[in-house]
């Protein structure tokens, strides 16, 4: 959990600019992620560089605290899931296919609970102005209610779930070839 914790830390440094500016132009802020990325850029002429780069890591600490849980939650989840199966059939390892399937439900579980976090991340990122984490999540929960946090969470749910079987099968798969495990 640890090195995966400190992987999706590692990956927020590319993650969190391009969600920055993938999201402003999803949003209809600007006609493109390259009209968006450029506004931030040109923005060093009157704000300096340091505004720069927050307004690019803007939502950093929401991310990460939104990747670290749900990396907590997927990864042990699906080699817990991965045992259970094995249990279940008695065979010495699962399959690619298996692991893809397992991967998917890993992911599902893990998107679910970390919906409310992806929902204040997205808003922190959308903002107009920078605010604190703990102002924006007041601020929502004055203006939209509770319900919000889990606003978006079946399509979240669906691709983190696509993804992790994917990515988890694909892993599952490869891992049992190299370690020279007959995929049936």
């Amino acid at each position: 959990m640890l090195a995966a914790s400190a992987g999706e830390v590692a990956a927020c440094a590319v993650r969190v600019p391009t969600e920055v500016v993938k999201q402003r132009a999803q949003a209809s802020q600007f006609a493109s992620s390259k009209e968006a990325l450029m506004f931030i850029l040109r923005q060093r002429h009157t704000h300096g560089l340091a505004h720069v780069w927050r307004e690019l890591y803007r939502g950093w600490s929401i991310t990460i605290i939104r990747e670290v849980p749900f990396t907590v939650i997927q990864f042990p989840l699906w080699e817990a899931l991965k045992r259970w199966r094995l249990h279940q059939t008695g065979k010495k390892a699962v399959s690619g296919l298996e692991g893809g399937l397992l991967g998917s439900v890993a992911g599902a579980v893990a998107a679910g609970i970390t919906t409310p976090l992806d929902v204040l991340k997205t808003r922190m990122m959308l903002a107009k102005e920078k605010q604190p984490m703990l102002s924006m999540l007041r601020e929502i929960l004055k203006q939209s209610g509770p319900r919000a946090f889990f606003a978006g969470i079946g399509p979240r749910i669906g691709w983190i779930s696509a993804g992790g079987a994917i990515f988890l099968g694909s892993y599952q798969w490869a891992s049992n070839v190299l370690g020279g495990v007959e995929e049936e």
